[in-house]
């Protein structure tokens, strides 16, 4: 039995709109492969620079539909390193982040759109809630897809992503010192993460 071409056609198209599109990969952070740097001004006549050096965190990539892609963040409070113990330590303290009773400081997504600005690339608006020394708050974030593909050798599938903003911390409970330590903190995020299940992309 001979099928009409047309009827060939409106078969194919309607297997196409009943197939399953690739479906979003699960990455994990590249322990390796992060820094989470931080800027302050101090008495406006420097700025003092320092890192955070533990997080774990995660990304759920859904290029064909942005709104389904996710964001998570934990960051280790106590491993705020500014290359001067004794520093480290009254950030550490209730004067600031209060580290013994605030031990993580959070950023979890809710809601992603894609900015289609061609001259930046891949960039998403990331709203979500960030929580640090108790308090949260909803904050926006860009966040740029930077690249993707197999790590050396082929072991694994990574992807890349870097995000730069700015913070108050007086918004987030952290008043003090504020006419010697700069309230505004620009904040700089990349990492590389991991897909879950194998080197090859989902389907």
């Amino acid at each position: 039995m001979k099928t009409c071409p047309r009827t060939g056609v409106a078969l194919a198209l309607a297997l196409v709109a009943v197939s399953p599109g690739r479906a979003a990969d699960t990455f994990d952070l590249d322990q390796s492969h992060f820094s989470i740097v931080f800027s302050v001004s101090h008495m406006n006549l420097s700025y003092t620079y320092g890192f955070f050096r533990q997080a774990q965190g995660s990304v759920v990539l859904d290029k064909e539909n942005p709104a389904n892609t996710q964001f998570q963040l934990t960051i280790n409070a106590d491993s705020i390193d500014t290359n001067e113990p004794q520093r480290d330590q009254h950030l550490k303290s209730p004067d600031f982040l209060n580290v013994q009773q605030f031990p993580t400081i959070t950023f979890q997504s809710t809601s992603v759109v894609l900015d289609t600005r061609p001259q930046q690339g891949i960039v998403y608006q990331v709203t979500g809630n960030l929580t640090m020394h108790g308090v949260t708050r909803q904050i926006v974030l860009p966040i740029q897809l930077m690249g993707e593909g197999p790590g050396v050798g082929g072991r694994d599938y990574r992807a890349g992503f870097v995000s730069q903003f700015e913070l108050k911390r007086s918004e987030f409970g952290m008043t003090n010192a504020l006419d010697m330590v700069g309230d505004a903190i620009g904040i700089t995020v990349s990492f590389e993460a991991i897909r879950q299940g194998g080197a090859a992309p989902g389907r």
